[in-house]
């Protein structure tokens, strides 16, 4: 059955419905709130479906956020080249790119309720191994980590598509602000954890980093334990009925979204890996470093929870993902060059511009998608691509760093990413569906 690219707003018939809207083994059903008789317990599960992805979330970033803030005590114990310590601040969005478009192979192998519960025990793994002061063990744990996290980052665009099609914005930015809120966590929470570690051992040891990085595999694993609660007993193998998506990497307007996704992923992670460390080499300490990360991405998360209310008042989302972009660049210049007494104001305004550009970002996956299936594929597209387009941006921030070791030239990077990132963010944000179409195979 193909469809035709439509508005947003375009309804599909009942006949199309019957084949497009095929649940998921195992799915819970989503609540709808224009249905007043709909039972007290289908709601209630609604709600334990909702805290349960949201708790997911918060661990989405904390093995990544955690890293930047403590990055020169573990290369100073480790002797980590510099170029060692760029492709570590390189392998999250590496490695979301690079493994994120196994998630739908692993959905429809195991359902995406079980998928999501293996990736939770492996990134619980991943985390741990960090406890290791040694410069194998943290590459290791950051490499099987960030496996996980990629593959669950293009999982839960399509379950909030599937369990909740009526509140793709505000569901997004509930997971949104949850992870923003892990990685301010990790980001504000790692340098106190460390010297509170060598405080407990009397400061004989050395590799305190270590253990407060490995910490962090505490919450993941109160979410796997969380959602394996919650999995149902038995589940129909999820493969046997699968809904393939054709002509979706043939479509102009999901590349826009891919890179859109893409390019915004790269000022992220260019933030997560080294705005510490630039602020520590213009003097700040290791504290007030992560304190200011961490207060910039807990305005992600205050950002990511209002963005919903204002997206229910435009027709589409282009002029807001145009101004997400180029907010973030003034906040980045003012990170970058501003007097440290005035910080705070420049780390607010970067956090609010990048959580409401990221939020929008996985937006559009889901409403530029006329169901499930095609939310499914077009996140593996969006942050497949997307992400490996994203893990040169830190990549080729710490080597303009270290090769000029002036802040100009990163600047410069920045925003030459911020225009192009808004451009393409105009281009994802009208109101219109991917053009792709869907087969059962068996």
């Amino acid at each position: 059955m193909k469809v035709p690219k439509t508005s947003a707003n375009a309804e599909p018939t009942a006949a199309d419905r019957g084949k497009i809207a095929r649940p998921v083994a195992g799915a819970i059903a989503p609540h709808n709130p224009h249905n007043p008789d709909e039972p007290h317990d289908s709601r209630a599960r609604s709600l334990a479906l909702a805290a349960s992805l949201a708790l997911i979330a918060f661990s989405l970033r904390t093995p990544i956020t955690s890293v930047g803030p403590i990055l020169l005590e573990a290369v100073r114990a480790t002797n980590l080249s510099r170029t060692g310590a760029s492709v570590l601040t390189t392998l999250p969005s590496l490695c979301f790119g690079l493994f994120g478009p196994l998630a739908p192979l692993l959905a429809r192998r195991l359902g995406s309720e079980r998928a999501l519960l293996a990736l939770l025990l492996l990134l619980t793994l991943g985390t741990a191994l960090r406890v290791f002061p040694v410069w194998e063990a943290l590459y290791l744990g950051q490499i099987v980590a960030c496996f996980a996290i990629g593959l669950m980052n293009v999982l839960l665009p399509g379950v909030v598509k599937r369990d909740f099609p009526h509140h793709v914005p505000l569901m997004t930015g509930v997971y949104s602000a949850a992870m923003c809120v892990g990685a301010a966590a990790a980001a504000a929470g790692t340098v106190p954890a460390a010297h509170a570690i060598e405080y407990l051992l009397g400061g004989a040891s050395g590799n305190s980093w270590a253990w407060a990085l490995a910490l962090w595999a505490l919450p993941v694993a109160l979410a796997t334990l969380v959602w394996g609660v919650r999995l149902p007993k038995k589940s129909t193998h999820a493969g046997r009925h699968a809904q393939v998506v054709r002509g979706l990497w043939r479509d102009p307007l999901a590349w826009k979204v891919t890179l859109f996704m893409g390019l915004q992923s790269s000022l992220a992670y260019i933030v997560f890996g080294w705005l510490p460390t630039v602020l520590r080499t213009r003097g700040m300490s290791a504290v007030d470093a992560g304190f200011m990360l961490s207060l910039s991405v807990v305005t992600q998360a205050a950002s990511s929870l209002l963005l919903p209310f204002l997206l229910a008042r435009l027709r589409d989302q282009r002029a807001v993902n145009v101004g997400a972009l180029l907010s973030t660049g003034v906040g980045l210049m003012g990170c970058f060059f501003a007097p440290a007494s005035t910080m705070w104001i420049w780390a607010l305004l970067l956090g609010a511009s990048q959580g409401a550009a990221f939020t929008l970002a996985l937006t559009v996956i889901g409403l530029r998608s006329y169901d499930s299936h095609v939310a499914a594929q077009l996140s593996s597209m969006a942050q497949g691509i997307g992400y490996l387009i994203a893990s040169c941006g830190p990549f080729i921030a710490g080597s303009l760093l270290h090769a000029t070791g002036s802040l100009y030239s990163l600047a410069a990077l920045c925003a030459g990413i911020c225009v192009v990132s808004a451009w393409f963010g105009y281009a994802a944000g009208r109101r219109e569906h991917v053009n792709a179409h869907l087969e059962s195979t068996h």
